[in-house]
């Protein structure tokens, strides 16, 4: 191992490079190398026509992570799992300068590990009946992009979906401390994401792995359990930029995150009653005892807090995508970091997890539903977000609680005297006829015989074999001005339609422990 800078790190990076980057949001990502190339490229024109894959979403919205390859000339292709938070990759797709895929999240960290060990790729069902089934759009997401790399297979008389993984050139990677052999701890850092196995990936091949750090340690200091990538896998060594060597691109450090500290749980705030506390109080009804969860980012990221404003948090083992086992996932730019975690695991282990089919429940957002029950998360016209873990989370939980508002746009609500009254209707219907991408599958969803149930703040709609099916409304509302007006999906009205439990609506304790905890 060589302790190098950041310019003669970009040196090492060939015009052409297929180059394999770690991150989740901004935790765990080398911020500083992957900023040293942009400045490089604008000074210098290199380095140039670069191929890049990243599982998770790594930016900021802005400038940061990802962000930085977003120059014309600089990538030529992308393989990603979210873009949501990199609008500058976003632009350059849906202005057909590059050729771009959009793969589930868990399967691209599976495609490392597949490269670091010599296999061809990764099969999986993960993505069966969505955009990424070739036989819809292959993962595709503009014009300029034509080589197929999913492909359909049948084993024993089912169907799979194959994953060409690719050879890794650089990878670039991120710990807290390297000692003088090159070995990485990651003690400081809020996840661990997939850095072994794109190093894996990149000498399996003959590449080179780089690695940023914030401190070098003598030889045999570190602790054996904390080095995550070993030494002999590791080639170079950049010390970050300390303005750049945050824990999270929200937070300098956060012990929380580490288990250095652990938060009190009455320290964190308690949402105020409004439409997004209306939807987790009864998504939150969904939970069951001992329960495995995984809660999106948005909407659904309320119903940790009503869990524990409830006294039922303990019922549960919440789980972050990025690795984290309990405790309460952080949101915003830290999102994928957990505080009070009870344990910690590598990105693509926690999808072995997921895509095993051990989720009992999930709670994801809204964006677009559509008459046979598809969900729609991940493009909006020319406007690339991304289905990042969707697919894998959605497809494999053995029930799937989607949550969000009927509608967008202006929307304003209010709860008064145990009834939701709507003040200003959104502009925007989230219920349409036809999604404009399939991100979940509805078909694919009956046909493992899912539980699926779509939560919004004035009605509660269920899949069935015949489609969707409307059976509760909240009290306050009219079911045709405020809900079937409001829908374009096809949807049928369930003989015993119910009111939601009235208790959703009041501002004190549901009395949820009592229900759960039996």
């Amino acid at each position: 191992m060589k302790v190098i800078s950041k310019e003669e790190a970009v040196s090492l990076i060939n015009d052409g490079a297929f180059i394999g980057i770690a991150g989740f949001v901004g935790n765990n990502h080398p911020e500083t190398i992957t900023a040293a190339c942009e400045e490089n490229f604008l000074a210098n024109g290199h380095p140039c026509n670069l191929t890049i894959q990243f599982s998770a979403g790594i930016g900021d919205s802005k400038d940061r992570g990802s962000n930085h390859f977003g120059n014309k000339g600089m990538t030529k292709r992308i393989i990603g799992g979210h873009f949501g938070l990199a609008p500058r990759l976003g632009k350059l797709i849906s202005d057909n300068l590059v050729e771009a895929y959009n793969l589930p999240q868990g399967t691209v960290a599976h495609m490392y590990r597949a490269a670091a060990g010599g296999k061809p790729g990764v099969l999986t069902k993960v993505g069966l009946g969505t955009f990424v089934d070739p036989r819809i759009e292959g993962g595709k997401l503009n014009d300029r992009t034509a080589e197929e790399i999913v492909k359909v297979m049948e084993i024993d008389g089912e169907e799979y979906l194959f994953y060409k993984a690719f050879p890794i050139d650089v990878a670039l990677i991120r710990a807290s401390v390297a000692d003088e052999k090159g070995n990485l701890a990651m003690g400081r850092e809020a996840v661990y994401c997939e850095a072994i196995s794109i190093a894996g990936a990149a000498k399996a091949k003959g590449g080179i792995v780089i690695a940023e750090v914030e401190h070098i340690a003598a030889a045999g200091t570190l602790d054996p359990r904390m080095v995550k990538v070993p030494g002999l896998l590791v080639d170079y060594v950049v010390i970050g930029d300390k303005d750049k060597f945050n824990q999270t691109f929200g937070e300098y450090y956060n012990p929380a995150y580490t288990s250095e500290v652990r938060v009190p749980l009455r320290t964190i705030a308690l949402p105020a009653l409004d439409e997004r506390k209306v939807i987790a109080r009864r998504a939150a009804m969904e939970l069951m005892q001992n329960c495995k969860a995984n809660l999106g980012i948005g909407v659904p990221e309320g119903v940790a807090a009503v869990a524990a404003e409830e006294g039922i948090g303990d019922c549960m083992t919440l789980t972050v995508e990025a690795g984290g086992f309990g405790g309460v996932p952080a949101g915003g730019l830290s999102f994928g970091a957990t505080m009070n975690a009870e344990a910690m695991i590598d990105h693509a282990y926690m999808f072995d997890f997921y895509d095993g089919g051990n989720l009992d429940i999930t709670c994801l957002g809204i964006a677009q539903v559509d008459s046979e029950g598809n969900l729609n998360v991940s493009k909006f016209g020319p406007k690339v977000v991304g289905c990042g873990g969707f697919i894998n989370i959605s497809q494999n939980a053995k029930k799937v609680v989607f949550c969000g508002t009927l509608t967008a746009g202006g929307l304003k609500t209010a709860v008064r005297d145990g009834k939701l009254i709507i003040e200003k209707e959104g502009k925007a219907k989230k219920f349409v006829d036809k999604v404009e991408q399939v991100t979940f599958s509805g078909k694919y969803s009956r046909s493992i015989k899912q539980t699926v149930i779509y939560i919004t703040e004035r009605a509660v709609f269920t899949l069935k074999p015949e489609g969707l099916v409307l059976t509760e409304i909240a009290p306050g509302v009219d079911l045709e001005r405020d809900v079937l007006a409001q829908v374009d999906a096809k949807v049928t009205i369930a003989s015993d339609l119910k009111l939601m439990d009235e208790r959703i609506f009041k501002d004190e304790h549901m009395g949820l422990a009592a229900d759960i905890m039996k």
